[in-house]
């Protein structure tokens, strides 16, 4: 579908190498199609004026009335990578050592710095890379790495308009599992 006129001049602001962000939200990659990772479901499949549809074998084609969603093996929308970035990224604390090395915290400040440069959604790299810019990366122990992570996540989360977590309780969460031993084996 071409762009009108009155389309690119919808155009709010340009950023990272081609990326471009429109009035409506939709950014778009430098190829000028939609960006997966930096849009989600929803609002791809209602710039594009379609439904998605599932299709089975002993069933005919349905239209969905409920969220739009993708097959499990389409590469992820905004909403899908943030989900996993989180979960990678509490896990890794959970897993952080006690008392890490002078080494292991050096490295593990350069990790999220380039996971802040490399993230594929462009609009919340630059986001997650202005807040560690205020909130330096706390990684002098696990405990303090743990709260620090959930710190970042809440800023995000209140951002989005979404509910913050207590901090306090981030091990039970990620690390321990919670304490009415719904996630014991």
């Amino acid at each position: 579908m071409a762009q009108s006129s009155t389309e690119t001049s919808e155009k709010q602001e340009t950023d990272r190498t081609g990326y471009t962000k429109l009035a409506n939200g939709i950014v778009l990659g430098p190829d000028g199609k939609p960006c997966r990772t930096c849009n989600d479901v929803k609002s791809l499949f209602a710039m594009s004026g379609k439904l998605p549809t599932k299709r089975t074998q002993s069933q005919p084609t349905t239209t969905t009335a409920a969220a739009p969603t993708l097959p499990a093996d389409c590469p992820p929308d905004v909403e899908e990578l943030g989900r996993s970035s989180w979960t990678l990224l509490h896990s890794i604390t959970g897993a952080y050592p006690v008392n890490p090395s002078p080494q292991l915290q050096s490295e593990t400040k350069s990790f999220l710095t380039t996971f802040g440069k490399l993230y594929p959604c462009w609009v919340c790299a630059e986001d997650f890379q202005a807040w560690m810019q205020k909130n330096t990366p706390r990684v002098s122990s696990r405990s303090e790495f743990g709260e620090w992570m959930c710190e970042a996540h809440n800023a995000v989360n209140e951002k989005l308009g979404k509910q913050t977590f207590d901090c306090k309780r981030w091990e039970e969460r990620w690390r321990t599992g919670w304490k009415d031993g719904r996630c014991d084996f």
